[in-house]
């Protein structure tokens, strides 16, 4: 017997303009599971599955695989994940629109210039090669910009510490004007789109990430208007400038992901003027520790990094790294803590975490979520270890 509220496969897929066939592909995939089962087997789906049809029809048009998506969406409609979502395939659109831009003008150029030389102009046909080839890269920034938006939502919600993380970190740099600054690992430009209005005039902002998403996302939310701002693609371990060019090099969490720590630190220490400073932010051995209880607790197979960052570069530690190359370091504490009362942004978070926790919770993530829910109601409480250390050249 149909309830109230719910469609049969039939309707559903006539109410989305898709096929029959396609629903129960998406079924059989485990995409798209309905929303409940008759005792005959019939199958039924609600307004609230629309939501997740639009999340993979709209990854699939932008060029990615059913496995790809399965990994990506949530099978929550909350708004606030629906929010999150759409901001995130909004950024994706518009990556997908410069990349379309660049391509033509790619084609107009080939075109050209085999109109004129009579010949296959090998520079331009590699060019384009490059640009219709860009689809991996995309996928990787659609994740990389989930999680970081899903992490830095978490904290802007629940810290307990109402000054910020971004303008804690903007008032240790103490810009003035005629300086020129280095960021390295700059993401989506949060440091700077934070503190925007206390940002000198006089002051030129060098950009730079591994990621050219992540520039794209930068640069947009800045603005091409901003002419402090210039935006630069490199791996820090192979910094592009002159020695001696930056009285103040930035990295935000970045020293624990480099593979070459030691050359990192030698390369920051060759672009900074004598006396400049170098500013490293990173985590303790006690950072987040609950979050990590909460997830065994519900299953002990789960680990939400491949390794812990901080044993990498922390702050028990990277003191060590960094006085074999700066005369003077200081290291300064981020006093905070979250006190979380929501389950949803809670999920996403761990959700976002770089370990094996999708294996594990996406298959049960209604139990997962009644869980969190119950651990949250009176309220959570995370220990933060969050700090910087600040370097003289």
């Amino acid at each position: 017997m149909k309830k109230t509220g719910y469609y049969s496969s039939g309707q559903f897929a006539k109410m989305a303009q898709i096929t029959l066939r396609t629903v129960r592909f998406y079924d059989k995939k485990g995409l798209l599971k309905p929303s409940y089962i008759a005792e005959s087997g019939a199958r039924f789906y609600t307004d609230n599955d629309v939501v997740k049809l639009q999340q993979i029809l709209l990854l699939k048009y932008l060029g990615f695989s059913l496995d790809d998506i399965k990994e990506m969406i949530i099978d929550d409609s909350n708004y606030k994940f629906l929010l999150n979502s759409l901001k995130t395939q909004l950024h994706l659109i518009q990556d997908k629109i410069e990349q379309l831009h660049l391509v033509e003008k790619a084609i107009q150029d080939t075109t050209e210039a085999i109109t004129l030389e009579k010949k296959v102009n090998w520079d331009q046909m590699l060019k384009l090669i490059h640009l219709t080839t860009m689809e991996t890269s995309m996928k990787l920034q659609y994740k990389n910009a989930s999680n970081l938006s899903a992490r830095i939502n978490l904290h802007h919600l629940y810290s307990t510490n109402k000054q910020g993380w971004f303008p804690w970190i903007f008032s240790q740099c103490e810009l003035t004007p005629g300086m020129n600054v280095l960021e390295v690992g700059c993401g989506d430009g949060s440091l700077w789109l934070d503190n925007h209005s206390s940002i000198p005039t006089d002051l030129s902002i060098n950009l730079s990430d591994i990621s050219e998403g992540m520039l794209r996302d930068a640069r947009r939310a800045i603005g091409l208007e901003d002419h402090r701002f210039t935006y630069n693609v490199f791996d820090c371990q192979d910094i592009p400038y002159e020695d001696e060019t930056f009285d103040l090099v930035i990295a935000n969490h970045v020293l624990f992901y480099c593979n070459n720590i030691a050359r990192v630190c030698s390369e920051v220490r060759r672009v900074l003027k004598p006396g400049g400073k170098f500013i490293c932010s990173t985590y303790g051995n006690q950072h987040m520790t609950e979050i990590t209880h909460l997830v065994q607790t519900f299953d002990s197979r789960i680990q939400l990094a491949t390794e812990d960052l901080f044993n990498h570069f922390g702050l028990q530690n990277g003191e060590q790294y960094l006085r074999n190359h700066f005369s003077f370091v200081i290291q300064k504490t981020y006093e905070d803590s979250l006190y979380v009362t929501e389950a949803e942004p809670l999920i996403s978070y761990i959700l976002s975490c770089h370990g094996n926790q999708n294996q594990y919770l996406l298959n049960h993530y209604s139990d997962f979520k009644e869980y969190v829910k119950s651990q949250v109601s009176p309220g959570f409480h995370v220990t933060k270890q969050a700090g910087i250390f600040i370097c003289t050249k």
